[in-house]
């Protein structure tokens, strides 16, 4: 392996973590209706786990979200499936489709949602951080093997910080959006 190749490596392992968290934050509700509330909710379907994108269509009205499914068979498993998901809402139905209102967080919910947006935040900067210390493993023991001079490992050291604050930076920003984000509904 080449340092070119060390480098995308660690550059793809940092843009999971940078994805990851980014991911968890859409789940995060916020009191504003999305249809990304609703990722990863997974309704019983003819005996299998479906996510519920697959069986129905999801849309939002002000601050209620509504559940059309392709098949009105499924009404009720959605209720409970979105019940059970944890995320403190109340569906309803009217026989066609599944209205979810997203109720206005109270200030302190929001704070602790600020509380959490930053834990997952930091464990993020850390998932980056250990992806730069495995790379600086990798370069000191290619010097040691004598593969790369002083001066190369240094080169390349510089090149692993600046890919790493780049991602901290990348991190960050998203940490600064979310928190805006809940406080500013």
């Amino acid at each position: 392996m080449d340092l070119s190749t060390l480098l995308q490596d660690g550059e793809r392992r940092m843009e999971k973590s940078v994805e990851s968290l980014d991911r968890e934050f859409r789940r995060l509700r916020t009191g504003r209706a999305t249809p990304a509330l609703l990722e990863g909710i997974q309704v019983e379907y003819y005996g299998n786990k479906v996510p519920l994108q697959q069986i129905a269509s999801v849309m939002v009205q002000g601050r209620t979200l509504v559940v059309k499914p392709w098949d009105k068979s499924v009404i009720g498993e959605i209720q409970r499936a979105i019940q059970a998901s944890g995320l403190g809402l109340t569906p309803q139905s009217d026989g066609t489709v599944v209205r979810i209102p997203v109720p206005p967080l109270s200030d302190e919910r929001r704070q602790e949602l600020v509380k959490l947006v930053k834990k997952l935040a930091e464990e993020a900067r850390v998932a980056v951080r250990n992806v730069r210390r495995d790379l600086m493993e990798t370069v000191r023991g290619w010097e040691k093997e004598g593969t790369l001079s002083e001066d190369e490992r240094r080169r390349a050291e510089d090149q692993i910080q600046k890919l790493t604050d780049r991602y901290i930076e990348k991190v960050n920003d998203l940490l600064a959006r979310k928190e805006k984000e809940i406080l500013e509904d």
